[in-house]
């Protein structure tokens, strides 16, 4: 058994023993998240019992490639701005393609992103970009805080050394070293957290809310703006009498242009320069899971740095844009459309963007005729091809109706880049079911996990 395995048993061994079997200790856990607001759905954001543990190597290999990556992304977008062919490879909109190409005011292109990442032993694999606010960012720094002292944690670290991971602390230098680089001449900028308006009002404060109080904390005057709440008269950008120096977006550009036109106040600043815009209309770019046909299309990244081609041929799955063409694949010229439908069971058909309403095939769940079938919408809409990327599953323990429940849990591991430097993870987890759809879901405390 590996020493991940040992400490997990040992761990579970736990909370079978007498001082924890009564469960009180976990409900008082899950009543701390409540009465801190960590909840999604008036649920504790974290539905497990046990935090997520990895080892300092797959950390130290974690930020190795994430960083490497994080540059070849950079690098490749780089290149995409500037080559009208590479940029129609990404198949975007064209407001889309017009808004990445405004200089964002900082040469920055993501200020702050995840990786999704399924990392299990001596495997990793990095399955998709968000070029946006970590998810877990704020809800993960939180809840490792009340999991590190929950009474059969620190029994636990009695035999463990944990290490918390750090958060939130660095979302704020980046975000103050973006817009001192943009020009910014506030000493503390007014901030605006952008977010579309709830369809139903909730007491919930959201993630959002959370990360405004931690801006306020730090001493920058946040609000939380809608799109609808925004004006820009003389060359400023405002919500009511709240001038904006730095916009916080956490709305996709795809979304953002299904419900708004180029006037809209907040591009007309963006164009002009007056904001500040985190992250730029630029990062948009890596939310299109064409960018790994770029990564992965070697006669792109030829001249890429040693590291960064190594990151991508070891953990960036081999990705192509469907259409009717020749293509590579490990270094043979293959007939697209006839290599999909060849090679189902370990391909799978994705939208380009997640914000559409377009479905995922996966071709190892799906028999010949329906993936065919699935073959024609994906040559009629934007949708890539990829290499399946397998999901990590373990075993945690969850407080269902009073009782202490074993579930499989899927685990997505997020590692947070920040300008380009990894600083810390979140995990989330979801319940592992035969529809691969589920609602028990949340955020898992992330921590290093050493022998002592």
């Amino acid at each position: 058994m590996t020493q991940l395995g040992e400490a997990i048993a040992r761990y579970h061994k736990i909370l079978e023993t007498e001082p924890y079997k009564d469960l009180s200790w976990a409900n008082a856990l899950q009543d701390r998240m409540k009465a801190d607001q960590l909840t999604i759905g008036g649920k504790p954001v974290s539905p497990v019992l046990r935090p997520h543990f990895i080892t300092r190597k797959q950390y130290t290999n974690l930020v190795k490639a994430a960083e490497s990556l994080a540059m070849a992304v950079d690098r490749v977008e780089s290149m995409a701005v500037s080559n009208p062919a590479l940029m129609s490879r990404m198949e975007l909109l064209p407001a889309e393609k017009m808004l990445a190409t405004v200089d964002p005011g900082y040469p920055f292109l993501s200020v702050t992103s995840l990786i999704d990442t399924q990392l299990q032993n001596g495997t990793m694999r990095f399955a998709q970009l968000n070029p946006d606010t970590p998810n877990g960012v704020v809800y993960g720094d939180a809840v490792a805080e009340l999991f590190y002292d929950a009474p059969p944690v620190k029994e636990f670290r009695k035999r463990y050394s944990l290490e918390k991971l750090p958060g939130m602390k660095y979302l704020l230098h980046a975000i103050l070293k973006t817009y001192k680089e943009f020009g910014g001449k506030n000493k503390r900028p007014n901030v605006a957290i952008l977010d579309f308006r709830q369809p139903f009002p909730t007491a919930e404060p959201g993630e959002s809310a959370l990360i405004a109080e931690h801006f306020r904390k730090a001493g920058l005057a946040t609000e939380l703006v809608t799109p609808e709440q925004l004006e820009y008269r003389n060359s400023v950008l405002r919500k009511g009498d709240f001038t904006i120096d730095l916009i916080f977006r956490r709305i996709r550009v795809h979304e953002f242009l299904v419900r708004f036109d180029l006037s809209h106040p907040l591009l007309r600043a963006y164009r002009e320069g007056k904001v500040c815009m985190v992250n730029n209309l630029r990062s948009e770019l890596s939310q299109k899971k064409a960018i790994f046909d770029l990564l992965t299309d070697e006669t792109i990244t030829a001249k890429f740095p040693l590291v960064e081609r190594k990151a991508i041929r070891e953990f960036v799955p081999w990705t192509r844009v469907v259409h009717s063409a020749k293509t590579t694949y490990q270094e043979q010229q293959v007939d697209l459309p006839e290599f999909i439908l060849k090679n189902r069971e370990r391909l799978v058909l994705r939208p380009n963007d997640d914000s559409t309403d377009q479905h995922a095939f996966l071709g190892s769940q799906t028999d010949d005729s329906r993936w065919e079938r699935a073959l024609k919408t994906a040559m009629r809409s934007p949708y890539v091809v990829q290499e399946v990327v397998e999901p990590v599953f373990e075993m945690f323990p969850l407080l269902q109706y009073g009782h202490l429940e074993m579930r499989k849990m899927r685990i997505d591991l997020h590692p947070h880049t920040y300008l380009g430097k990894m600083q810390g993870c979140s995990s989330w987890l979801t319940a592992a079911t035969a529809s691969g759809f589920s609602t028990l879901a949340g955020v898992a405390p992330t921590f290093i996990l050493e022998a002592k």
